[in-house]
Formats: structure tokens, sequence, C-alpha cells
């Protein structure tokens, strides 16, 4: 999996390096079990909820891509479903 944030506090940060390693600042990557995983995404979440900032999430699934997305808070690129396939959508440019 692997877990990319902006704008969270640092004890989050150090909760997160429990279970996943960080090779660079925010990006956390590692493979926790499901119900880990769950529970990572629930305290990141609430963090974003209550701090602002965003999250991505990737983690392998069982699809056609082999891995799942998902986002939380404000994201520079909306992740849009196009028939099964999960793809990023970039904002227009003025």
């Amino acid at each position: 999996m692997v877990l990319v944030l902006h704008k969270v506090r640092p004890g989050v940060r150090g909760q997160l390096t429990r279970w996943l390693l960080q090779p660079q600042t925010n990006v956390y990557i590692g493979h926790p079990s499901a119900r880990i995983r769950e529970r990572i995404w629930k305290v990141v979440c609430d963090e974003i909820d209550f701090k602002g900032g965003s999250a991505i999430l990737i983690h392998p699934d069982a699809c056609e891509q082999g891995c799942c997305i998902l986002t939380h808070g404000k994201t520079p690129r909306a992740m849009r479903d196009f028939d099964g396939l999960i793809l990023p959508q970039t904002p227009k440019s003025r």
C-alpha cells in the first residue's frame, strides 16, 4: 500500500510509522493486513476532517487495474470511475 498525506500533525505521522515505512516526508509504504489498513485509513480521514489537508491511499485489489485508489480531502486530482477503471482527472487550466 502507498499512502500520501498533505497537512497532518506530527503525532499522526508518528502513529503511521508503527505499521508503514516512510521513504519520504508524508509518503508511507507497507503491506499491512486489510484490518490494519482500514484502521489506518480511518485515523487519517479523522485527522483530515479535523485539520484539513488531503490523503491518497493506493492498495492492492482484485480488479482489472490490480489496485484501489481512495482519496479524502481536497486532492489536486479527482479520481473518476470510467466503466470500472479508476482514472485521475486533472483540473482544467484557465
